[in-house]
């Protein structure tokens, strides 16, 4: 479906007169999906330096001034893109409230944490890795982007040196490695341009690097 079509549509569900607040909430959610969805097809078929407001503004059939309303220049739509293709809603969700984080925490055994982790990659990473090579291109020419790169990769490593330390409370972790070394073990292999490497450069399909980690990871990292 054209991205344009979900705003209009919303339009004539609500009608021009007597909006409530749950509607007016859905044709906001409804244009800032369109806006969204139209940035991402715009910066992967043109790149993000080529891809203008105002072509994201025609492709999602709204105003220029309603992408900045709903979404914000053109460095926050790239970062929101990067933070709900993390979430896989519509909105960003904190890496603590995801619910493959909340199964991680309460799986008792340091084999279990780790499958449940690489299987969540299948889907995480099939959304991030294009954005993320979205993202990679725009760093260069662009302070912000460039700085949302930085930041993502730090919360990453943050994270994997939380769950490093979690895995190392069931006992299983080798000895030989510090929480450090196996956040930094996870932190490189569960990124983006580890994953389209193989699923872009090499063939493999999502689910087959998802069961190679959580392979690789038992092998690498527990006794």
């Amino acid at each position: 479906m054209n991205t344009g079509n979900v705003v209009r549509m919303a339009e004539a569900v609500n009608g021009r007169r007597g909006y409530t607040a749950p509607q007016r909430r859905a044709q906001a959610l409804a244009t800032r999906r369109a806006v969204l969805l139209s940035a991402q097809a715009l910066f992967a078929e043109r790149g993000y330096v080529a891809t203008t407001m105002a072509d994201i503004a025609r492709a999602a059939d709204v105003a220029v001034d309603t992408v900045y309303a709903t979404v914000g220049p053109k460095p926050v739509v790239l970062r929101e893109l990067v933070e709900t293709a993390l979430s896989g809603l519509d909105v960003p969700v904190p890496a603590e409230e995801r619910d493959y984080v909340q199964q991680i925490r309460a799986a008792n055994t340091a084999v279990d944490k780790l499958t449940i982790y690489a299987l969540a990659l299948v889907d995480t990473n099939t959304r991030v890795g294009p954005v993320h090579l979205v993202l990679r291109e725009a760093s260069r020419t662009d302070a912000a982007c460039a700085s949302l790169r930085q930041e993502i990769a730090g919360r990453r490593a943050s994270n994997m040196l939380i769950l490093a330390k979690e895995l190392r409370l069931t006992g299983e972790v080798r000895a030989d490695l510090s929480d450090q070394q196996v956040a930094d073990i996870l932190w490189s292999t569960n990124a983006a341009e580890f994953w389209t490497v193989l699923v872009d450069g090499r063939g493999w399909t999502p689910q087959q690097v998802g069961d190679w980690l959580a392979d690789a990871w038992v092998r690498l990292l527990l006794c």
